[in-house]
Formats: structure tokens, sequence, C-alpha cells
């Protein structure tokens, strides 16, 4: 799949994954995302607050933080988790954690997305830390996002899969009925996102979460996410708005750098 991006592009990087000449290297869509999640890692430097993400490609991120914590390469780093999930791997790796409350500037943040639109606009969440993760990531001085070339839509929603709502318990159905009638024009269809055993999936706050699949773009996305953000019992939403200022595109024709 080839990587495009809008006109409006400040500046993009492409970089070979392979030296030329080479045989074709088919690499899995794993090993895409830790080739990007590892050319992120190099924007860290010793001495920062770092907004640590969740999700399998933020998961190679935090790895090699801590690899290069070990080999003391990196010094005096300071980690705010976006979920616990992320805060248990972080410990385990010796990465020093703190919070919001203690470090409100953050000064660089990685992670990952479900979907990057041309101007480089997000759908997060659909591992369920949406809120922590927009509460770390809009804190930040500097938001890099890692993804593979699977993730870049023409518009969010885009793939047809979830774009997820927090909501709180009480009356999820009431809450999940207005936000489907919120897009009815874009045959949105809301679901509850169930866990393994088929209960209401927990979110680490202990809200909900409904997930919207769309069949068409949903037009002006600030007027939207007012929208969402309006209907009482909703937490947050999955939309996260020009808030990412370098995207880090694996594909197999190397790696493709976007800057807002």
């Amino acid at each position: 799949m080839a990587i495009a991006w809008s006109a409006k592009a400040s500046s993009v990087e492409a970089l070979s994954l392979s030296p030329p000449m080479s045989p074709p290297v088919v690499l899995t869509q794993d090993e895409l995302k830790k080739i990007a999640a590892y050319k992120a890692v190099e924007f860290v430097e010793s001495g920062m607050v770092l907004g640590l993400g969740t999700g399998s490609t933020a998961k190679h991120a935090v790895d090699r933080i801590g690899e290069l914590l070990r080999q003391g390469k990196l010094n005096n780093i300071i980690g705010i988790p976006t979920s616990k999930k992320t805060q248990e791997q972080a410990l385990s790796l010796g990465i020093p954690l703190s919070d919001l409350d203690s470090h409100p500037t953050v000064d660089l943040a990685i992670d990952g997305a479900d979907e990057v639109d041309p101007h480089l606009n997000l759908v997060k969440g659909r591992g369920g830390s949406l809120l922590r993760e927009k509460m770390v990531e809009g804190a930040c001085k500097k938001f890099v996002v890692i993804v593979d070339e699977s993730k870049l839509v023409k518009y969010l929603g885009g793939s047809g899969l979830a774009m997820p709502v927090e909501v709180v318990p009480f009356c999820w159905k009431f809450t999940a009925r207005k936000l489907q009638n919120l897009f009815e024009d874009s045959g949105c269809v809301a679901k509850l996102r169930n866990d393994c055993k088929g209960e209401p999936f927990v979110t680490d706050n202990g809200n909900y979460v409904v997930d919207l699949y769309l069949k068409k773009d949903i037009g002006d996305l600030q007027v939207a996410s007012d929208a969402i953000l309006r209907i009482a019992g909703v937490v947050e939403h999955g939309m996260f708005l020009d808030m990412a200022t370098t995207v880090i595109v694996a594909g197999e024709l190397g790696i493709t750098i976007k800057n807002k």
C-alpha cells in the first residue's frame, strides 16, 4: 500500500528500510510497528518527562526506553504511563514513574494510533485507554505517533473499525442511543464493548466504552467532537484532533515521517 499524505505537509522525510539493490524484505505488521517505535525513541533525551503510551506499538517504544536506560544511554527519565498495563510494563523495566499532578508539563509523549488522517488527526482508544492517553498527550510539548501504514485513512472512521467513546455505566444504553442518533446520517451503529468473557469492558477509570462504527465521513471533526462531549454521560471520545506533532509511519517502502 502506498503512503499518501496531504499536500499541506510541512515536512516529510522518507527513510529506506533496506540498502539500495538489496532483495525485498517482507516484514510483519509487528516488525513494522517495532521499526516505527524505535525511530520515535530517537526523539527521547536524558532528563525528559515522557508520556508512555498504551498498546502493541507503544509497548515496543517503552521496551526500547527501558533498554536504553539499562545501557546508560539515557538517564534521569521520568515516565507518565497512560494505563495500568503500561505502568506495570514500565515498572518491570525499571523506568521511574510519576503523574500529571507532580509533572503537569510533559516534554514528549510516544504512542500508537488506530487511525491517522491526512491532517494528522487520530482515532485512538481501541485498547480502552483513551481518557488517560488524552490527558497525558494533551499536556505534552511534543506528541510523536507511531503506526504502520495500515492505519492511514482518508477520513476518521474510514477504516470501518471502532471509534471509541468512554461513557459512565449509568444508563449507558441511553447514552449509546444518543451517540448513534447524533451520527445517523453517517450510518452510525453504536455498540457496547465487551471483554473476553462477554461482560462489559471496564476502563481503568471504571467506565464503559461505546464503539461507534461509521459508514460515511462525519464532516467537521471539531463540530462532531463538541457535539459528542455535550451528551450527558459521555466522559471522552477517541478523536485526537490537532494533537500529534509528528507521525512516524513504517511501511513496505520504508519509514515516512510527517511533521505538523
